[in-house]
């Protein structure tokens, strides 16, 4: 017993070793990402407005075309084969194993200044969250890290990078965790991801970031009724984020078809943009923040038309060549939906804006759990059940889809909706599942039946089952010349007839038919 002791204590004491030198090499490293991505991030913000103050007094008729073509040469002829400058990319290149390169990162830093100085309806969270990933896939190769830990590595840029922009230290380190698999977190990678969103955030203030926070103090007394609402509001922005998928797949898949004339596609993109801001707003185009800014406002000058019109901008931008961010567009599309949502259901717009921000981008990129944390950190504590039921209902109405193509799935959001497990969502292959399906229940049910009043019944038995349970007695047995009955009558009697009449009926298939109809009322 005593020698039994001793080897628990010196594995206990080895575990806890292994344990806490893991601890501080994570903390060490991801606190180095975080410092770099955080000094990135204030670079980029920087370098963003001041290019959009140079080309301020230029006329987007000029300013698109030529930007969207510009992004194509440096695509395609410019180190073509460092291709992770947009976070689906990083993400397929984090699955597959594969190191994102310095350049890449570099082609993450300028690129998408270019679409969003020129007016491009794009954001800025993923250029620095791309160009954290390559900073962390870059300092694993310098210290010669395993596989495993560069990936890791990666994995803590894309939540420094996301902390450091929206200044969201949690949500950012929770979307990284959550971002490559719909439907799982990756736990072991929670310390190092926190701490390199904490360090980013806290690095890219101390240089002079700035962000918004808006406390919201929820009105309205809690009710049944209201959580009602939020729920209808949580399934609308599921819709939205549906919008927001399908359009921007169809309209890249639109201009695929011109893929040899990538510099036509370029130029009659950024043309036909610069003409609907005409037509519309040029607030439209851009990041879009002042649009977010008005939706908050219980008097903002928000149309009804707004979300649809943003997400035509987007999507039209980004199949034309424009390279950049979605979340900055979907938080406007979600701020402006939910304001139109507010006023449909007689409620405070500016909470359902507030809510929609953060439930829309549930929705489009998978990410429940980092949205309603995000709308902690943005609008306080309040807010917080409000945006949790309304973000988890838009992930999912969204179904099997996302903007990023690249995610992995691990869980069915319906038992009654099987997809391939551990595939992404461009390989899984989607079917229903026949015997669970809604509509295929409901094609079972019987009408009215007499004396019995409605009930469902199950799966159509075999001919031969159906005559069993017509009194046996009466049955011509195998063999004999006795005519059969017809099935009409057959059908007659099975329905008119109760177990407890037949005496002619064993006990036991008469305990059984009952149990059988009992379950199927319970059904």
């Amino acid at each position: 017993m005593l020698k039994s002791f001793f080897y628990d204590v010196d594995r206990y004491v080895q575990e806890e070793s292994v344990i806490l030198v893991s601890i501080f090499k994570w903390f060490m490293l991801s606190a180095v990402v975080g410092a770099l991505v955080g000094i990135s991030a204030f670079l980029f913000l920087e370098s963003l407005d001041f290019a959009t103050g140079s080309v301020s007094g230029i006329s987007y008729f000029i300013l698109l075309p030529a930007a969207f073509t510009l992004n194509m040469i440096i695509i395609k002829y410019v180190f073509p084969k460092d291709d992770a400058y947009t976070t689906n990319k990083v993400i397929q290149n984090v699955h597959s194993s594969r190191k994102i390169t310095p350049i890449a990162g570099v082609k993450a830093f300028f690129i998408p200044i270019i679409s969003i100085a020129s007016g491009g309806s794009v954001g800025k969270e993923a250029p620095v969250a791309d160009i954290g990933a390559a900073i962390g896939s870059t300092l694993a190769s310098i210290l010669k890290l395993q596989p495993g830990d560069w990936r890791k590595l990666s994995i803590c840029g894309i939540s420094a990078g996301f902390a450091a922009i929206f200044g969201t230290p949690i949500a950012g380190a929770i979307f990284g965790v959550e971002l490559l698999f719909i439907g799982t977190m990756l736990y072991e990678m929670l310390l190092p991801c926190l701490v390199a969103g904490i360090t980013g955030y806290a690095v890219a203030t101390a240089l002079g970031a700035h962000y918004i926070f808006h406390p919201i103090l929820i009105s309205p007394e809690f009710s049944t009724e209201l959580l009602f609402k939020i729920l209808v509001a949580g399934v609308l922005f599921g819709v939205c984020s549906l919008l927001v998928i399908e359009i921007i797949k169809y309209a890249r898949e639109f201009t695929r078809l011109f893929k040899k004339y990538a510099w036509a596609k370029s130029i009659v993109g950024g043309l036909l943009l610069a003409f609907l801001a005409s037509i519309f707003s040029a607030r439209y185009l851009g990041l879009g923040n002042e649009m977010i800014a008005q939706a908050l406002l219980s008097d903002g000058q928000i149309a009804p038309y707004a979300f649809l019109l943003k997400i035509v901008f987007t999507a039209l931008t980004l199949a034309s060549g424009g390279i950049g961010g979605i979340i900055t567009p979907v938080l406007v599309i979600g701020s402006t939906a939910g304001h139109a949502i507010g006023n449909l259901l007689a409620l405070d717009p500016v909470i359902f804006a507030a809510i929609g921000m953060v439930a829309v981008l549930a929705g489009t990129t998978n990410t429940p759990i980092a949205a309603s944390i995000l709308a902690i950190e943005l609008f306080g504590p309040a807010i917080a059940p409000y945006a949790a039921v309304t973000c988890i209902t838009s992930f999912l109405m969204t179904g099997h889809r996302s903007v990023y193509p690249g995610q992995i799935l691990k869980i069915h959001k319906s038992p009654d909706m099987k997809m391939e497990l551990g595939k992404t969502i461009e390989e899984s292959q989607f079917s229903y599942e026949e015997e669970k399906s809604m509509m295929r229940q409901f094609k079972k049910m019987k009408s009215y039946m007499p004396d019995r009043g409605w009930m469902m019944v199950g799966p159509r038995k075999p001919k031969n089952t159906l005559e069993e349970e017509v009194e046996p007695a009466a049955m011509p047995g195998k063999g004999t010349d006795a005519p059969s009955k017809k099935p009409e009558e057959k059908q007659s009697m099975l329905i008119n007839s109760r177990p407890e009449e037949d005496e002619s009926a064993p006990e036991e298939k008469t305990g059984k038919a009952q149990e059988e109809r009992e379950e199927l009322r319970t059904r």
